[in-house]
Formats: C-alpha cells, sequence, structure tokens
C-alpha cells in the first residue's frame, strides 16, 4: 500500500507500508494491502504503520482517513512522526507546552486590545 499523510502545506510521508493502524471515534481499525476502500474520521492520537523498515508512529490531530485500492491518504492539520514511541509523546507533550504558552500570550495581547478600545470609545462620549 501506498500511505500518504498530507499537512496543510507539505506531504509529510509518500512510501510504502504493509499496515497502517489508526484511531476513529468508534475505536482502533488496522488496514491491510487487500482491505475494502474505507473512509473514516481520525480523532487525535497515534497512528501507526509499519514498512520494510519498521513500526513508525504519527502523533496527529484530528483529521480524515482514506483507503482506495492501494492508496491510503491521510489529511491532517498537524502531525509529528518518530520511531520511539516514548521519545513522541515527549515531543507531543513540549508542543502541547509551547502552544498554550502562544494562546496564553494571544489571549492577553486580546484582553488589553479590548481593554484599550473599549477605553477609548468611552472617553470620547
Amino acid at each position: 500500500m501506498r500511505l500518504k499523510v498530507l499537512l496543510p502545506m507539505t506531504v509529510l510521508i509518500d512510501e510504502e507500508v504493509t499496515k497502517v493502524v489508526a484511531e476513529a471515534e468508534n475505536g482502533s481499525f488496522c488496514l491491510l494491502p487487500r482491505h475494502i476502500d474505507f473512509v473514516a474520521a481520525l480523532v487525535p492520537g497515534i497512528l501507526s504503520f509499519e514498512s520494510d523498515e519498521g513500526e513508525e508512529f504519527l502523533a496527529i490531530d484530528e483529521g480524515i482517513l482514506i483507503k482506495c485500492a492501494s492508496m491510503v491518504a491521510v489529511s491532517t492539520r498537524k502531525a509529528m512522526r518518530s520511531r520511539d514511541l516514548g521519545m513522541l509523546k515527549r515531543t507531543v507533550r513540549e508542543e502541547f507546552r509551547a502552544r498554550d504558552e502562544r494562546e496564553k500570550k494571544t489571549r492577553t495581547i486580546l484582553a488589553k486590545l479590548e481593554a484599550d478600545f473599549a477605553k477609548s470609545v468611552f472617553e470620547k462620549m
């Protein structure tokens, strides 16, 4: 099977695989080369796949998986790849921490802009 993982700005993976395991809202599923055509809405979690080089893991955001003939396409907003599940966990945790910090700063800036705007409107009244 050919696995393609598509991010908004790039193709993260485009390679031959022998197995794909992913998770949808109703649970995990496994795709093998002769599996019927299939579409699933993926939940945030771990997608694993096997190739000649061994098993690899992707931490993914929610997305869509489509299996059509020998092609498996996954479209997601964010994904991180690793052969080591422990390393992937640490990387995801660090990314979430950084994202939380950015969101906190953004909320602070927005609150200040709203307060300044409200103050300028009331001063003109």
